[in-house]
């Protein structure tokens, strides 16, 4: 496909993107001397803000995560990307992403809770469609199977624990002190959507990624309510097997996906 206007637009608008994200997590994070993301809301997104939070070292995902969109950045930017139809499909909702992205920080760092919510579901729904327009076209080569779907897939999978999470904290703000005694049942029972969406998430998109992202998250989550407060046994052990059911249901669903590109791949060999 020839090169258009739009094209170079496109790519200059995903590095504009990474480059705001990017000054923005600096900004939020507190690196310029604002306050660090667990003591933002009066600590409500902390390790210890819900049942739902992971504890401290699952956010480390998040400079493999990074490593992964500046790599993308990089590799759009090349004038082989520059015409891909894959890329003109995707290029822009990444764009949005990493916009979200960065805005989330910088909605906990100066703005409310609630708005923290609607971000990052913003977030995780741009994020769904970029799963999505990925799944309709294979990576031709394996350093865009790496930094277009592994990065993205488990930029999706982290963001919807941390939707979960995030969520979680603004409820245990809100709610009435009365349903404090049931607030282990609404956590397993927020689990359990998560098992059923991340299960029907890997076996539809059919990649692994996300499934471990997720997973890594609920881990995390599961040693925080063993080791920390709140303490729960109850939603550790749940987290435990919502993780182990997503990694399995990712693993099958990549393994569908590589017999069907063997298919293909014997159709082609075959017409010819």
């Amino acid at each position: 496909m020839e090169p258009r206007t739009q094209d170079i637009a496109r790519q200059s608008a995903i590095i504009a993107s990474a480059t705001f994200m990017l000054i923005a997590a600096a900004v939020g994070s507190g690196a310029f001397g604002g306050t660090s993301v667990s003591e933002l809301q009066d600590g409500a997104l902390s390790a210890q803000g819900s049942y739902l939070a992971p504890a401290g070292p699952a956010f480390s995902i998040w400079t493999l995560i990074y490593m992964g969109l500046i790599a993308y950045t990089v590799w759009q930017a090349l004038p082989a990307q520059r015409a891909d139809e894959r890329q003109r499909a995707v290029g822009g909702w990444i764009a949005a992403s990493m916009i979200l992205n960065g805005l989330w920080l910088v909605t906990a760092q100066f703005l409310s809770l609630p708005l923290t919510v609607l971000v990052i579901a913003l977030l995780l729904a741009t994020l769904a469609r970029v799963v999505v327009i990925l799944g309709r076209r294979r990576a031709r080569t394996w350093p865009e199977r790496i930094v277009v779907d592994g990065a993205n897939g488990l930029h999706f999978g982290w963001v919807t624990i941390a939707t979960v999470a995030n969520t979680a904290a603004w409820f245990t703000q809100i709610a009435p002190s009365s349903w404090e005694d049931q607030a282990e049942i609404w956590a397993v029972a927020a689990l359990a959507v998560v098992l059923v969406i991340g299960i029907a998430s890997a076996l539809v998109t059919r990649r692994l990624a996300p499934a471990l992202a997720t997973a890594w998250g609920l881990s995390w989550l599961a040693v925080g309510r063993l080791t920390g407060e709140p303490e729960s046994t109850v939603v550790a052990i749940a987290g435990i097997i919502v993780a182990a059911a997503l990694v399995a249901a990712g693993i099958v669903g990549g393994l569908r996906r590589h017999r069907e590109s063997q298919s293909d791949g014997i159709r082609v060999t075959a017409s010819v």
